[in-house]
């Protein structure tokens, strides 16, 4: 099988001849593997099978500074200690209004200049385009999350209708993506806390089922996977991503929900992509306990599909260089 039909069959929930994997790291990981391995040639070791492809970033992205960047939507993100997302440090809706809102042109010519070649370099793999910050996270953004949280409270009609902004842009940008040689669609979007969903369930059901629902169609309208990421505890709400069209979750974080339980539960409805702790297991763990894990996760949860390996975040700074390595054997082997 190529990496493409091992990741489709997955999906399918069918048998691949093996499981197929992704393994990505922070820049703080990448520069420990160098430093353990004493250079970047364990990577060649590392055959992922989804190649991830993006639009192009609006006018406004842009770095302020080396270590203040903004992004397309004016977001300034704090990269001072975390270089590969940093903080918010800017406010781009003080008020309750959308009055002077500049969201980007998600039709403007230049979105997907050179795309096809993006697409194109992934070969034999499982092409994925990908939304990150799409709904919630995109929204806390720009109006500061504890803003959002009090507007959904106080101002239910103006968080609905800065959501619907915002979905009408991704739907715009997902509609364009799938007439080019896709797989799969992704939208990123933490929800969740380790203990629950941030705002609840019925706030979840209210403010953003229905318009994940508009944004996972445009994908399955034109026959592409649809695969989410969200951190935390929200695996309450699978059977409503299961309803709403969705296929693939990201990143199942074992710290809040049981991998073997969940394949139990859901593996005949929903495939599941993670599963190796970055919390627990490669920084604090054995290179034998994550070889033995990475073996019965693609033993078990793997098994008739549904499954993509991968560790449940990109590798943190603070995960153990030989246990990285022993991620990767395992998963070639």
């Amino acid at each position: 099988m190529t990496h493409k039909e091992r990741v489709r069959a997955a999906l399918r929930h069918e048998q691949p001849d093996r499981t197929p994997y992704c393994i990505g790291f922070t820049q703080k990981s990448l520069a420990s593997m160098e430093a353990w391995c004493g250079n970047r040639d364990f990577l060649a070791r590392i055959d992922n099978s989804v190649h991830g492809v993006g639009a192009m970033p609006g006018p406004k992205d842009c770095w302020l500074s080396e270590t203040l960047w903004q992004d397309e939507f004016g977001v300034q993100w704090d990269r001072s200690i975390d270089r590969d997302i940093g903080n918010v440090c800017n406010c781009v809706l003080p008020e309750r209004t959308l009055d002077g809102l500049e969201l980007p042109d998600p039709r403007a010519a230049a979105k997907f200049v050179g795309f096809a070649e993006q697409c194109a370099a992934g070969k034999d793999r499982f092409v994925q385009f990908g939304i990150g910050f799409s709904l919630f996270e995109r929204a806390w953004t720009l109006r500061g999350m504890e803003n959002l949280f009090m507007d959904m409270i106080e101002a239910p009609a103006f968080v609905e209708e800065l959501l619907d902004a915002i979905c009408d842009y991704n739907v715009a940008l997902a509609e364009q993506a799938v007439t080019y040689d896709i797989d799969a669609i992704h939208f990123g979007d933490d929800w969740g806390s380790q203990l629950g969903l941030l705002m609840g369930r019925r706030m979840w059901e209210q403010f953003l089922m229905p318009r994940l629902a508009r944004q996972y169609a445009a994908g399955k309208r034109a026959g592409k996977f649809v695969t989410i990421h969200s951190c935390g505890k929200v695996q309450e709400v699978f059977p409503q991503l299961i309803e709403i069209g969705l296929d693939c979750f990201n990143p199942f974080q074992p710290e809040v929900m049981d991998p073997y339980e969940m394949k139990r539960l859901y593996g005949d409805r929903l495939s599941f992509w993670g599963g190796i702790s970055t919390q627990r297991l490669l920084p604090y763990g054995t290179p034998a306990e994550v070889r033995r894990e990475v073996r019965r996760m693609m033993a078990e949860v793997g098994r008739q599909g549904g499954y993509i390996l991968a560790p449940a975040h990109g590798i943190p700074g603070d995960a153990k260089p030989e246990n990285i390595m022993a991620m990767i054997e395992a998963a070639n082997a």
